[in-house]
């Protein structure tokens, strides 16, 4: 069956030069073994497929497959998804914003003069790393457990755990290591550039670790940490993706309720059908 399809570049102004989720836009009647088939086929990091909402309060239900697995909440799928349907003719309830069905619940997705942004969903697990994590963590880095400024867990879901440095210099320089923890690194730009901090992602994959171009939910769970140590105020831009070529740009907002938003820009790259 020929399904529309659309392959999509998210947080990035500029084609090939964010992080890539493939979107089948119409799901139905696929069955979980199908999807997890073809997303393991895309080898992108994760590929998305829309079906109708099962909540009133939704204007699409989306299944979000890495290339071994389901997730219940990605932050470059939300956008990604949102951008594909949207663009496939998709007529939100609402005029400001979309609502997005996935496994976490419901996600908000604001519509701006910046693109879309997804409210960053609470934490699961904070707090400080135990000296046995943060021991492992600075290992899988190769860098010297003093050059650590702060530590916490900030799981929002896939697991992350953060690391600031003292500068993006810093975290460029990694030359990460095989590892099984999920690592978040930030290091802060001069006060002259216009990024705040750099970001690199490192999860493992099938013994491996590998680095993610640029990260929602990673910057959603740093952006709640940084901003409510003190460290950060919102607005602020991120800058990752550099160590692999990438240019993803990442925008933090708050709201008045103290609520953090995470936004980019989203552009087409592959637009058709797929035979799935």
């Amino acid at each position: 069956m020929l399904r529309a399809f659309a392959e999509v570049d998210v947080f990035t102004a500029e084609p090939y030069r964010g992080n890539p989720l493939a979107v089948v836009l119409d799901g139905t009647g696929l069955s979980t073994e199908q999807m997890q088939q073809f997303a393991n086929w895309t080898n992108f990091s994760e590929t998305t497929f829309l079906l109708p909402p099962t909540d009133p309060a939704a204007d699409y239900l989306v299944r979000i497959f890495t290339t071994t697995m389901e997730l219940p909440f990605a932050g470059h799928p939300t956008l990604g998804s949102c951008h594909a349907w949207l663009a496939n003719g998709g007529t939100p309830q609402h005029s400001d914003r979309v609502v997005q069905q996935c496994g976490v619940g419901l996600v908000s997705i604001a519509r701006g003069e910046h693109g879309l942004a997804f409210a960053a969903p609470p934490l699961l697990r904070d707090g400080p790393l135990d000296d046995a994590t943060l021991a492992a963590a600075t290992d899988a880095l190769g860098i010297d457990p003093a050059a650590v400024v702060d530590s916490a867990w900030i799981d929002n879901g896939p697991g992350w755990l953060g690391i600031v440095l003292a500068s993006a210099d810093d975290v460029l320089a990694i030359k990460v290591r095989s590892s099984d923890l999920k690592i978040g690194v930030v290091g802060a730009y001069p006060p002259d550039s216009p990024f705040a901090y750099e970001v690199r992602a490192f999860f493992p994959a099938d013994g491996i670790t590998f680095e993610d171009p640029v990260t929602g939910s990673l910057n959603a769970s740093a952006a709640q940490w940084l901003i409510g140590s003190g460290r950060l105020t919102a607005p602020y831009i991120v800058s990752q993706g550099t160590a692999m070529g990438r240019a993803g740009r990442v925008r933090i907002t708050t709201d008045a309720d103290g609520q953090v938003w995470v936004g980019g820009e989203v552009v087409t790259c592959v637009s058709g059908t797929v035979d799935l």
